[in-house]
């Protein structure tokens, strides 16, 4: 399985034998301290500082492996651009309502009898979204835990910002209760992977991550697990310079950006339920793609979008515009040429 997803650009590291945590490190690295990117032990072959020791060099895994048959398999999320949903089953007490979804009201018109588990809130926040349940999401790879918990893996978005691991217990990021995130700074455990309590298995359907759904990225974005980025945003115009351009962009650009602003302008008139965040991150994605045919100018897209955003919510101007820095960046790779679109 190491193999298998190096040959897929994963970088992979071992894990302890029979449990999900790295190997040790060598008796050195045990011993003094030190910044895992100044360790010698990487260009040596060994495997010290779990994931930042990953690669995906055949000769160096199979050296491993040789070492330690039964080591697991680990694989760094972020060198592998994998953004992993961790549902976890434990058995804590339900904290308060306003907790189990950071930022979005629970009201007492929501019934929780029966939620439990980090698969009930994430089903909760798809359901609040009018989004389908990523824990049912066949089209990606799917890893059950001996726990019972759920790995659900997705390709983190291309040309975005780095997307931070969190857990559902912090206080400060997290996107659901139970909900862990493995991204940046993170690793997660491969399938196949063997502890004392059972095996890490596959779920029927896809075999490798889908891309992150759009509503997820946002919904990242909102609960701050996106890093802060430059204000000023510069994306190449492939097919046509920026002098050419009609003052204010050309006309399809509009017709194709008018309606998807609108229906965030209309967010303003609910506090919640409104799937803003989604809406926000589809207009910005759409006008990257506009702006790197040329059809509009980034900063035109940008005063836009802004605008749009913080009329319908102002209070949170920050997370709107993480929101739509990062979705202009996706968007910038999938030029949009709108003739004969309507």
């Amino acid at each position: 399985m190491a193999l298998w997803f190096a040959s897929k650009g994963v970088p992979v590291h071992p894990l302890t034998p029979l449990a999900k945590t790295p190997a040790g490190n060598c008796a050195r690295c045990q011993h003094h301290l030190h910044a895992p990117s100044a360790c010698p032990c990487k260009a040596s072959g060994l495997w010290c500082h779990g994931f930042h020791a990953a690669t995906t060099d055949p000769n160096v895994i199979r050296n491993w492996w040789r070492h330690e048959p039964d080591f697991g398999v680990g694989v760094s999320c972020g060198p592998a651009g994998l953004v992993v949903i961790d549902l976890d089953i434990h058995h804590d007490s339900l904290p308060d309502r306003q907790r189990l979804l950071p930022g979005i009201p629970v009201d007492d018109r929501f019934d929780l009898t029966g939620l439990t588990s980090g698969y009930d809130t994430l089903a909760l926040l798809a359901a609040l979204r009018r989004r389908p349940d990523p824990a049912q999401d066949s089209s990606t790879l799917r890893v059950r835990t001996p726990s019972g918990g759920l790995h659900i893996w997705y390709r983190a978005p291309l040309g975005g910002p780095a997307i931070r691991s969190s857990t559902g217990s912090s206080t400060r990021t997290a996107l659901a209760w139970q909900v862990d995130i493995r991204a940046t700074g993170g690793y997660i455990v491969a399938p196949g992977t063997k502890t004392p309590t059972g095996t890490y298995k596959a779920l029927p359907g896809a075999r490798t991550p889908a891309p992150l759904p759009l509503w997820l990225n946002a919904e990242l974005a909102r609960t701050g697990h996106h890093p802060a980025l430059p204000k000023q945003l510069t994306f190449p115009l492939p097919s046509r310079s920026r002098s050419t351009l009609p003052a204010g962009g050309d006309d399809d650009a509009h017709r194709i950006l008018g309606p998807l602003l609108a229906e965030v302008r209309d967010c303003a008139y609910a506090p919640s339920g409104t799937a803003f965040s989604e809406k926000l991150n589809r207009a910005a994605f759409t006008a990257g793609g506009l702006a790197a045919a040329g059809h509009i100018t980034l900063p035109e897209c940008i005063d836009l979008l802004t605008g749009a955003a913080n009329a319908a919510r102002p209070d949170r101007q920050r997370r709107n515009q993480l929101v739509i820095d990062s979705a202009l960046r996706a968007g910038s790779h999938r030029p949009i040429h709108p003739k004969g679109r309507s």
